[in-house]
C-alpha cells in the first residue's frame, strides 16, 4: 500500500509505504512511518543477483554504525521477492552474495514504491535511487544514478551530517565538500563575507 505525491521533489512528504521486508533472516512487515523521529537512507537498487548492486548494498551495511550513531535506518528496495531477498542473503559474499547484513532488504514485487519515488525505468526496474529522509518524514537529498555505476556511502553519510548540522544549526549553511568540524557560514550577503574572506 502506498501513499504520496505524484511528482515527487525535495522538500516534500516523503511517500509512506508498508511492505515485507528481509531481516536477519526473517520475514517482517515494515513500514516507513513507523521509522518516524528517525533519519532514514532509503536506496534503491535494480536486482538481486547481479553485479553492483551487492558491492553498493554491502558497503552500506558495513558503514551501518556510523549511519545508526547519527539515528538513521537505512533501507535497500528491489523489485524482487523476499525470497528472492533471502535466498541472496543467505549466499556468502564471495560467491556473489550478501551474507548477513545489519538493515532490512524490502520486496517491490508490485513495484509500487519504486512508482511512487519515481525510480522505475522503462524496463520495469528501479534506477539507484537514494532519499535521505529527516524525523519529520520529509525528503531532504535525492540523487538518481544509472544501473551500470555505483553511489558513494561516505558521500551520503557527509551529506546526512551536513543536513543534520544545519537542521540543528538554522542560522548556518554548509559550503561545498563540507565536512563535521569545517566552517560554516551565515546566509546572509554581509555576514557571509566572514567565510570567504578566511577560505
Amino acid at each position: 500500500m502506498i501513499s504520496g505525491p505524484n511528482c515527487l521533489r525535495v522538500g516534500q512528504l516523503a511517500p509512506d509505504f508498508s511492505a515485507t521486508a528481509v531481516y536477519d533472516q526473517e520475514f517482517k512487515t515494515l513500514k516507513l512511518s513507523d521509522l518516524k523521529n528517525k533519519y532514514i537512507i532509503l536506496f534503491f537498487y535494480p536486482l538481486d543477483f547481479t553485479f553492483v548492486c551487492p558491492t553498493e548494498i554491502t558497503a552500506f551495511s558495513d558503514k551501518y554504525d556510523a549511519f545508526s550513531e547519527l539515528n538513521t535506518e537505512v533501507l535497500g528496495v528491489s523489485v524482487d521477492s523476499e525470497y528472492s531477498h533471502l535466498a541472496w542473503l543467505q549466499t556468502d559474499r564471495e560467491s556473489g552474495g550478501l551474507g548477513d547484513l545489519a538493515y532490512p532488504l524490502v520486496s517491490d514485487l508490485k513495484k509500487e514504491i519504486s512508482a511512487a519515488y519515481n525510480v522505475l525505468n522503462s524496463d520495469g526496474v528501479a534506477l539507484r535511487g537514494l532519499f535521505i529522509i529527516d524525523p519529520k518524514g520529509i525528503i531532504q537529498y535525492s540523487t538518481i544514478n544509472n544501473l551500470e555505476f555505483g553511489r558513494s556511502v561516505e558521500e551520503t553519510l557527509r551529506v546526512l551530517q551536513a543536513i543534520q548540522y544545519v537542521q540543528s544549526h538554522p542560522d548556518e549553511v554548509c559550503p561545498a565538500n563540507w565536512k563535521p568540524g569545517d566552517k560554516t557560514m551565515n546566509p546572509d550577503p554581509i555576514k557571509s563575507k566572514n567565510y570567504f574572506a578566511a577560505a
